[in-house]
């Protein structure tokens, strides 16, 4: 707790958002281990699933603003305004990238399946599909960078 503490005192703000980021992505992990059975490395840096870590991360940033500079600053104005450019395009741009690898990933495996040798180009590559969120992942890492940005101390 000393480190912890030690670090809110260097940049309050920062740490708490940063912290709202991890928390999130352990979350993924445990979450994959209950759900796959498995653990899957790629949860602890990976962008998509439940909970939004850019979500948690910019809303743990939000609060943390206004708790340190009050939310009358015009820190606060700019942590929510960016707050919610992140959690739009997370379900906006990002989600519909998502859906649309997930449909060219389909369309290549057919090809393959059809003998279309012609594509030395993919080299048996995959898009990446869990690239955004959906609505109820981002509320759900909202209420979580919510709650940690309650819950971390002021120093």
């Amino acid at each position: 707790m000393p480190l912890l503490h030690a670090a809110l005192g260097w940049n309050y703000v920062l740490v708490t958002a940063l912290c709202g980021s991890f928390l999130a992505q352990f979350i993924k992990v445990i979450l994959n281990l209950f759900i796959f059975h498995r653990f899957i490395p790629e949860r602890m840096w990976g962008a998509g699933g439940m909970p939004s870590s850019h979500s948690a991360t910019v809303c743990a940033m939000v609060v943390a603003t206004g708790r340190y500079c009050g939310v009358t600053s015009t820190e606060f104005a700019l942590a929510a305004v960016v707050s919610i450019i992140v959690m739009y395009d997370a379900m906006g741009v990002r989600y519909e990238t998502g859906e649309q690898a997930k449909l060219l990933n389909r369309m290549f495996n057919e090809w393959m399946d059809q003998g279309v040798n012609a594509l030395p180009f993919l080299g048996g590559k995959k898009l990446k599909e869990m690239v955004g969120h959906t609505p109820i992942e981002v509320l759900t890492g909202a209420v979580l960078g919510i709650a940690l940005g309650f819950a971390m101390p002021m120093v």
